[in-house]
């Protein structure tokens, strides 16, 4: 596909992503520069990061989402695709993150564009959040196994989305091959990817505290999301359906650090 990036930072995005796509820049909340980014797109995948306070994240992911949607329809767009969550179900709404994703999957259904929505798990490139001052830190207890997802496999997905009819207006749940708890998945990560960097704890309210008395409301939202996924985890979604039409992802977290491994060498 020839693929168009909106953002509002078109040289960082550039910057990360490579210069083979054709980058826009834009503001989801602004309509008149969705309305040129989407003209002539035949199809749009979604994926937004608001927050990190409750009104910002509605802001963004609900409204921001319910834009796309409003102008792909008045565009001729012949389908959307969102990333959503795998833990995303009605019973989590008390979240402002559920909330404002169910709110988001609820504008695309009513937009009335052929859409598919991936509720992925969490992402192996997520890992590298958790290294900060030369150590890994994992916030809280977080008991519950993960199948970490590599991006590579989920892009895979979403771009045969795009090529079968068999996938249009499904809700896919979309999970990697190995279910691994944080502390295990970070050993992995840290053995092969930074070798001799410790792991070390910290509870959830020392976080919250620590973001509360230096009013940084970044620490908060993390110490809130790191409450919301000790308590339910990845969620009960099943990716059958997903693995069957699109293909299971394959990549293990083992194979992904030594291809980062690769990548480090050779810088």
């Amino acid at each position: 596909y020839s693929v168009r990036v909106l953002t509002r930072n078109p040289e960082r995005a550039r910057a990360k992503l490579g210069g083979s796509f054709d980058f826009v820049r834009g503001d989801v909340l602004d309509i008149s520069s969705l309305e040129r980014a989407i003209a002539g797109c035949l199809g749009i995948h979604i994926s937004l990061r608001g927050g990190p306070g409750a009104k910002d994240f509605e802001r963004v992911e609900h409204h921001g989402t319910a834009n796309i949607a409003r102008v792909s329809t008045k565009a001729g767009v012949k389908h959307l695709t969102y990333l959503s969550g795998a833990a995303v179900f009605e019973e989590y709404s008390f979240h402002h993150l559920v909330r404002g994703k169910l709110q988001a999957e609820s504008a695309i259904r009513e937009s009335g564009v052929p859409y598919t929505i991936f509720c992925a798990t969490h992402f192996m490139e997520s890992l590298s959040r958790f290294i900060r001052g030369g150590r890994a830190v994992i916030i809280g207890r977080q008991p519950h196994p993960l199948h970490w997802l590599a991006a590579s496999d989920y892009a895979r997905m979403v771009s045969k989305a795009f090529r079968i009819d068999e996938a249009k207006n499904k809700r896919f749940f979309v999970f990697g091959p190995e279910a691994l708890t944080t502390l295990e998945a970070l050993k992995i990560y840290c053995s092969i990817v930074h070798p001799g960097v410790n792991i070390s704890s910290m509870p959830i309210w020392l976080l919250s505290l620590i973001g509360k008395l230096s009013f940084n409301a970044e620490l908060q939202f993390i110490a809130d999301l790191m409450r919301f996924f000790e308590e339910v985890g990845e969620g009960r979604g099943e990716p059958e359906e997903a693995n069957r039409l699109l293909g299971a992802p394959t990549t293990t977290l083992e194979q992904w650090c030594r291809e980062r491994q690769s990548s480090n060498l050779r810088l």
